[in-house]
């Protein structure tokens, strides 16, 4: 796994938790169900959510709780108010008349929040607000254009809003202000009048942008003063990353974030492996000697009872979001529910009698398979110990509620290729190959061996010589397979990750996302089946951009009984 090409930083928890929240409350104020967080971008179902708007880009990380709940509410807004068909054919085409338009499209949305929505309204004037200030903050506004878009931004939306211009910077545009507004004057009080008419809105939006355009151009013109142009260099650099235009391609691949890959889109999306004649699958417990198997144990169980983690509460857990209550008979000489016809005669001997009915008896039925799909590439050493722990702590708690379950984990043959990139190259290595190493599946423990008879076997995940390259969807349908053989209703697949697919063979032979992307295709795939239930747990990043749901962790640092309680909640389906 390459976690480097996914997440530049660590993904936290606290991180995620406010994503989610982020997209509970656009999907309530939107009423679109489909919006969630998936590799740290907003997506409606697969298809990522463009936001261009430049005071709508945030970072969980360094921003408040206020701040991001602003850009969401705004977020909302835009989805429920703009007819994005419309705003499409009307954008211009020019980088700063468009962001102009966009930002001025955003905020016209932002003031059609309902009154009653104190809420939302003081989120978003908290979010312009801090915005204006890192802008005039970090220097943004020194130079001549830097100085008349902060203008034109603040004067818009003091017009839109109906509220003064921020105080802290009020005299730092006061001279610009006044030179603009003659040119801008009539288009300002339009933006105002026509804010619920997106259509007429939008021609004194767009005569605004290509004059703000103009003014630009004709300040960019040749100067004297080289801390001007210094100042004007800067705030273009800056400008150029606040907006990503190519981002809303209707197009775009469900592999977005993480790239295209060239040789997919060229076979017609056709994943193929150059030769499965290498490919095995293999009992992880045989791969081991058994002495120093049970060392590994010992070791496991001493890190286990270190932790002290609840089994039976964590178990109940279990029963309680996994197992479905099923009628088991019926419990007689109760003193409500049905009528028992046999005892009507005790009425008449013993009027007093009040134990005259029965009810029907519901025990919780545990009809469902966990399986856990672990990545044993060479990134993943680092965390094999605490993940051997963590998955033995939670496949005893699954154990001891009656719910089947597999530890299953994938690697491959041999470093770079292996025999399989040696027949490629005796062929004289034709292009687009495709898969070029040999895949080793392996089974720690299958869904009729019970936890106690397969706890040495699962301590095969801390031998090191296991871990080398990763290709996860091959593994992932794999899996899939499995489970469908099996007799459960309802199955449940967790896999277990540091990052993106990789295997280097395939890589350089072909391009660098084919193996991402496919991963991307055997999920959305299996999730439209729906046979499956796909979730994904990330170590120090977010799985979100393959898995829809799933869940970022750090171990061994959040080995505790709220992690395992996260666990059991995104098995059942309740993290996003």
């Amino acid at each position: 796994m390459n976690a480097e090409a996914t997440a530049p930083a660590a993904y936290t928890r606290e991180q995620q938790e406010t994503d989610e929240l982020c997209a509970g409350a656009i999907r309530a104020l939107s009423g679109q169900a489909t919006i969630r967080y998936r590799g740290r971008r907003l997506h409606d179902g697969h298809r990522p959510l463009p936001i261009h708007a430049a005071h709508l880009q945030t970072d969980a990380a360094l921003q408040d709780l206020p701040s991001l709940r602003g850009a969401a509410d705004s977020v909302a807004l835009r989805l429920l108010h703009t007819d994005a068909a419309l705003h499409k054919s009307l954008c211009p085409v020019e980088p700063v008349a468009r962001l102009v338009f966009e930002l001025l499209e955003q905020l016209r949305v932002e003031t059609l929040a309902p009154d009653q929505h104190a809420g939302v309204i003081h989120n978003l004037r908290h979010r312009f607000t801090a915005w204006s200030h890192a802008f005039y903050d970090s220097g943004l506004a020194e130079g001549a254009s830097g100085l008349l878009l902060y203008t034109v931004f603040q004067m818009c939306w003091s017009r839109l809003t109906a509220r003064p211009v921020l105080e802290k910077t009020e005299d730092f545009i006061e001279a610009t202000r006044w030179s603009v507004s003659s040119q801008l004057s009539g288009d300002l009080a339009g933006l105002r009048r026509h804010r619920t008419d997106q259509a007429a809105f939008a021609r004194h939006a767009l005569a605004i942008a290509h004059a703000v355009d103009a003014m630009l151009k004709e300040a960019q013109a040749p100067q004297d003063d080289q801390q001007n142009a210094a100042g004007d260099a800067k705030a273009q650099t800056a400008f150029k990353l606040l907006l990503d235009f190519d981002s809303d391609n209707d197009n775009l691949p469900d592999a977005a974030p993480l790239g295209e890959s060239r040789a997919l889109r060229d076979s017609d999306g056709a994943y193929k492996a150059y030769s499965t004649a290498y490919d095995r699958e293999e009992k992880a417990g045989e791969l081991v000697r058994r002495a120093l198997l049970l060392d590994y144990r010992e070791r496991m169980d001493a890190r286990i009872a270190s932790l002290g983690i609840n089994t039976a509460r964590l178990a109940r857990r279990f029963t309680q979001l996994l197992a479905v209550p099923e009628r088991e008979g019926w419990s007689f000489g109760e003193e409500e529910g049905y009528i028992d016809g046999r005892r009507l005669a005790q009425l008449i001997s013993s009027p007093s009698e009040r134990r005259l009915f029965r009810k029907e008896q519901l025990l919780p039925q545990a009809d469902c398979l966990v399986s856990f799909l672990v990545d044993c590439s060479g990134s993943m050493k680092t965390h094999a110990e605490s993940v051997a722990v963590l998955l033995d702590i939670v496949l005893r708690a699954l154990d001891q509620a009656g719910i089947a379950t597999e530890l299953l984990g994938f690697t491959t043959g041999a470093w770079n290729g292996g025999r399989v990139r040696r027949d490629w190259m005796r062929a004289r290595s034709p292009a687009n190959p495709g898969r070029l190493n040999e895949l080793v599946h392996m089974v720690f423990k299958d869904g009729d061996t019970r936890w106690r008879r397969a706890r040495p076997d699962i301590a095969a995940l801390l031998k090191a010589d296991l871990y080398r390259e990763g290709v996860d969807g091959e593994a992932v349908d794999w899996a899939c397979r499995r489970m469908l053989a099996r007799p459960e209703r309802r199955r449940i697949l967790l896999v277990v990750s540091d990052g993106c697919p990789m295997d280097t063979a395939t890589n350089l032979a072909n391009d660098e996302f084919y193996l991402a992307q496919h991963l991307k295709q055997v999920v959305a795939r299996r999730e439209a089946q729906g046979a499956v239930e796909i979730c994904g747990l990330g170590l120090g990043l977010d799985l979100g951009a393959y898995y829809s749901r799933s869940l970022a962790t750090t171990l061994p640092a959040s080995l505790n009984n709220e992690l395992f309680s996260e666990i059991a909640q995104l098995l059942d389906g309740q993290k996003r």
